[in-house]
Formats: C-alpha cells, sequence, structure tokens
C-alpha cells in the first residue's frame, strides 16, 4: 500500500492511500483542501474516499471543500456526526475502499476526544492525534483510565504495523520522553535518526508500534524507570498503578 504525507499548516500530516491498479486515491484527515487539490491535479488521480479520525478544524476543515468538488466519500466517527458524513463509524467496523482494494477495521480510540476512531489494516494503523511518535494527544475530553484503555488496544496491534500519526511532533516528544527515562538507549538513538530526517526536511513518520514499544513513554507506564519518573515528579515515594503514572507523564508534558 502506497501512502504518501502531504504537510499542513505548521506540523499537520494528511495522508493519501493510494491504489496499485487506478488512479483513484483516498486521504486522511484533510484539515486543509489545498495541498490535497493540488496533489490530486499534479498527478491526474481521483479523489474516492476521506477518512476522518476525529472532529478538530486542523482535520476536517478541508472536506466541505473537497467533498463539494469531487463528490467523494467521507467516513466519520459516529460520535461526531458531522453534516458531510457518508457513514458514521463505531468500533468494530469494517470499510472497504478504492474499488474494495484496501479493508480496514475501525478501533474506538477515546482520549483526545470521545469520539476519536482509529483505521487499522494492510499492517498501517491511521490513528490521527492519540498516539504520536514518542507521544500521545492532548487529553482534551477523556480521561487517564479511558486514554490509556485506547493506546492499550493500539499497544496490542502487531509490532510491524505502521503507526501514521496526524502531527510531526516527533522531536519534541523524544526530549521529553529522555527526560523521563534518561538512560532509553531506544530513545536516544531515535532522536539522532529523527533529527537526522528533520535536517532534511523529511518526515519521522511513520514508525512502527514495535519502536513506539520501546521508546514512547505513554505506552510505557508499566515499566518501572517511567513510573519512577511520575513518583520523582510528584513527590511520592512509590507508586506502581500504571494509571496514575500516565496522568502524572501527560500533566508533565502539557508542560513540558
Amino acid at each position: 500500500m502506497k501512502v504518501i504525507p502531504l504537510p499542513a499548516f505548521n506540523d499537520n500530516y494528511i495522508w493519501v492511500i493510494h491504489s496499485s491498479n487506478s488512479n483513484a486515491v483516498a486521504v486522511v484527515d484533510p484539515g486543509d483542501a489545498a495541498p490535497v487539490i493540488d496533489y490530486i491535479e499534479e498527478h491526474d488521480l481521483t479523489l474516492e474516499t476521506i477518512l476522518i479520525t476525529h472532529y478538530h478544524n486542523d482535520h476536517i476543515g478541508g472536506v466541505p471543500t473537497l467533498k463539494n468538488r469531487y463528490q467523494c466519500r467521507v467516513y466519520v466517527s459516529q460520535r461526531d456526526n458531522q453534516p458531510f458524513s457518508d457513514r458514521n463509524l463505531v468500533e468494530g467496523d469494517k470499510i472497504s475502499i478504492l474499488n474494495d482494494e484496501f479493508h480496514f477495521g475501525v478501533i474506538a480510540v477515546p482520549g483526545h476526544t470521545m469520539g476519536h476512531i482509529a483505521y487499522y489494516g494492510h499492517d498501517a494503523l491511521f490513528c490521527g492525534d492519540t498516539l504520536f511518535k514518542a507521544g500521545c494527544g492532548r487529553m482534551f475530553e477523556g480521561t487517564p483510565e479511558v486514554f490509556m484503555e485506547s493506546l492499550g488496544k493500539l499497544a496490542k496491534l502487531p509490532t510491524e504495523t505502521k503507526v501514521y500519526c496526524a502531527h510531526e511532533y516527533t522531536l519534541s516528544n523524544l526530549k521529553f520522553a529522555l527526560s523521563i527515562e534518561p538512560d532509553n538507549e531506544a530513545i536516544k538513538q531515535e532522536i539522532n535518526n529523527s533529527q537526522s530526517l528533520r535536517d532534511e526536511n523529511r518526515p519521522t513518520v511513520p514508525s512502527t508500534i514495535g519502536q513506539e514499544l520501546r521508546f514512547n513513554p505513554f505506552l510505557r507506564c508499566h515499566e518501572d524507570s517511567v513510573q519512577q519518573a511520575a513518583n520523582q515528579a510528584t513527590g511520592h515515594k512509590t507508586f506502581s498503578d500504571p494509571v496514575r503514572t500516565f496522568a502524572t507523564i501527560r500533566q508533565l508534558k502539557d508542560n513540558f
């Protein structure tokens, strides 16, 4: 499956999924219509489908223009229920796109927003603002318990799964991760790798689930090293509750 990132705004990525046997494409979270239109016109493509992970404007802002221009089909979380939606999705739904070439399952991942969903198939995860490389989204609507449960679902996906998140936050996330686990060699190595990519103005994503399990502190709240960092930050001598650890380091990241 060929997936191309289109940069948008300051740090968003709009993902383009290409058919292998036609000029049809799908896009994920087009917050801005302009880069999508430019890409489609430049490459003589047809926009068939739009996949939306959640309702924030930097993910849906371009949808009305694109739908009006290309008459494409739009998939949205049932909880978000946008006026441009052709089908509202819930956990466990299956969708087929690009003339049934690709098939995705829908995973409910509340936390960043309560209606947030992710799309998983073909060793690819389109997860919006739930899981970032070395990080996770801000907890605008969910609780630590809810967000951790969502991340736990994603952590159980096959380790080779490619994580197509929606923002280029990697270097900041890795610096925070290193502050939590200063002895984690995987974090140090990934800082070097990601810095090299950004120096060349290249995306640092996708990562894989296997990589995230090694260096993403929000997937490592069961690890002693992450729990100790949370203890130190809060002044507690000991607590080994992963949910409390998650809540603590999420708050630390908000103020990092």
